[in-house]
């Protein structure tokens, strides 16, 4: 009898653990993009590449020809599956808000509003990047 009640203990403080660092903390790609996507939107625990003189952020995106990095600037979580963020190039000249949405635990929605000014070089030109965009968890090696 006490062994099981011990055992209920640890699992539901061992649930309470996992639970409280919440959806909204991971490094996602979008494959087909080649893009990163890299939040922890409970804290400012992340630190942006190239970008150590302002500290830990709460994320940025990145990737293969994205005109610079684009860090979150503000964050707004709604619930468990949705948060808006605020992302803001590497030289503050530009700003982009994002609506994330969670879609199940491996996959999220990335949805530019307000316009979609965050570029990327192909054949040596800028073109902008899709307003939405699919990030998943990396596979596994």
């Amino acid at each position: 009898m006490k062994k099981c009640f011990i055992i209920s203990v640890l699992t539901a403080c061992l649930g309470t653990a996992v639970q409280a660092q919440g959806p909204w903390k991971f490094r996602m790609q979008s494959a087909e993009n080649e893009i990163n996507l890299n939040i922890d939107l409970y804290e400012e625990s992340i630190d942006v590449p190239g970008m150590s003189m302002f500290g830990p952020m709460n994320g940025y995106i990145d990737g293969k020809g994205v005109y610079g990095v684009w860090m979150v600037t503000s964050v707004e979580i709604i619930s468990d599956t949705q948060a808006k963020i605020h992302l803001s190039n590497d030289q503050g000249s530009e700003t982009q808000p994002v609506r994330l949405t969670l879609t199940s635990d491996s996959t999220c929605l990335f949805e530019q509003t307000g316009g979609n000014v965050i570029k990327r070089a192909v054949n040596r030109k800028l073109v902008k990047v899709p307003a939405k965009m699919e990030f998943r968890l990396p596979a596994s090696k």
